[in-house]
């Protein structure tokens, strides 16, 4: 894909608008970033430069035409919940890209996870082409292993990741079309 064959997208679920990162969504995801709950399964400290780096790298990916994060917010009143998107991983000397997602602790447990999940997903097989997406899921992140399997991923492996005992989720291309096909009405 070349750089411009992608601008950023904001993707529209029911409840979910996700957008593009800016430079000026610093101080935002500063605040979130020093939210324990937003960072349960992480690790070191989350400096203003750690984030910084995480932004420029996000806002980057976008500026050369790579699957990219959003910005997570309300749809009905624009209030910034999260991200979610995808990153890109060396994951067993395989070079892998991932659907990750992070909200705000009191957005848990509404199936927002889910919903931007699954647009995420959608955008990167139908708009991107993609043949295969993965999910990399802390062993005691029951939480986020659920969303993975809502958004049809399969428990593929356990590896290390970063240090920390890690499941793959994944799901293909012909996956999601059988899912999609199930689904009459789904985002595709």
């Amino acid at each position: 894909m070349t750089a411009d064959a992608h601008l950023p997208a904001t993707l529209r679920t029911d409840r979910l608008l996700l957008r593009p990162f800016q430079s000026s969504d610093l101080d935002l995801f500063c605040g979130f970033f020093a939210n324990e709950g937003f960072i349960r399964f992480s690790s070191g400290d989350f400096t203003r430069e750690r984030v910084a780096d995480f932004v420029n790298k996000v806002i980057n990916w976008d500026i050369v035409g790579l699957p990219s994060q959003f910005v997570v917010t309300i749809r009905d009143n624009g209030t910034p919940i999260g991200y979610c998107g995808f990153f890109h991983h060396e994951v067993d000397q395989k070079e892998e890209i991932e659907i990750g997602y992070r909200l705000l602790p009191e957005y848990w447990n509404q199936g927002l996870a889910t919903e931007a999940a699954r647009a995420v997903r959608d955008h990167g097989f139908r708009d991107w082409g993609l043949e295969r997406v993965i999910s990399l899921i802390h062993l005691d992140n029951i939480a986020s292993r659920r969303v993975a399997e809502k958004n049809g991923m399969r428990l593929e492996k356990q590896t290390i990741f970063r240090g920390f005992p890690t499941h793959v989720f994944a799901i293909r291309r012909a996956e999601w079309l059988a899912l999609s096909a199930e689904r009459p009405n789904s985002t595709r």
